[in-house]
């Protein structure tokens, strides 16, 4: 399986969904900005996967930020938040995912929590924001595998398969966690 999105020595990298199927290619994003394009370009599709993206986008810009106070580093996370919101204005987990980052950067700054540890803070957001994903696609599948019956058929539409999510699928996890079972 492709994995659809992930970290990588620092950078966000995630598969060229436009390139598909005659190819398998990889798009490395260092910046909140290349993030954003590749949301906009239809890099990455499918709304989990672009939540998720968003989540690390946020997360990447406050990674590179040099910055070594608080008022400035939560400009320039909210800037980056602004900038990934404006790229699919129909797409509801990009918004959820970014209003999550932006609770959890909020509640940072109240406790008081450093420029060092607000990025750390978002990071690890950002990594939950993905395994939660997949987490919960899993369970989805677990849960409709068991209604499908042997033989059976499923028709799904638009973007419900691993590439669509954080690397599982919604409605195809259904089909695949249907298939591991027998």
């Amino acid at each position: 399986m492709l994995p659809t999105i992930d970290w990588e020595d620092g950078e966000v990298v995630m598969v060229d969904q436009r390139k598909l199927p005659s190819r398998e290619v990889y798009v490395r994003c260092r910046t909140a900005q290349a993030v954003a394009k590749a949301i906009r370009t239809m890099v990455i599709r499918g709304a989990p996967a672009i939540g998720v993206a968003a989540a690390m986008g946020v997360a990447l810009e406050l990674r590179r930020s040099t910055t070594t106070g608080t008022t400035q580093l939560a400009t320039e996370f909210y800037r980056a938040c602004d900038l990934l919101a404006a790229t699919r204005p129909t797409a509801v987990n990009l918004f959820w995912a970014l209003e999550r980052m932006k609770r959890v950067f909020s509640a940072a700054m109240r406790a008081g929590q450093s420029a060092d540890e607000l990025k750390t803070t978002i990071g690890v957001e950002a990594a939950r924001v993905h395994d939660e994903d997949v987490a919960s696609c899993r369970a989805l599948g677990r849960h409709g595998a068991e209604v499908v019956p042997n033989d059976g058929r499923v028709l799904t539409h638009c973007n419900a398969g691993a590439l669509a999510t954080g690397g599982y699928g919604s409605a195809l996890g259904v089909v695949r966690a249907a298939v591991e079972a027998g």
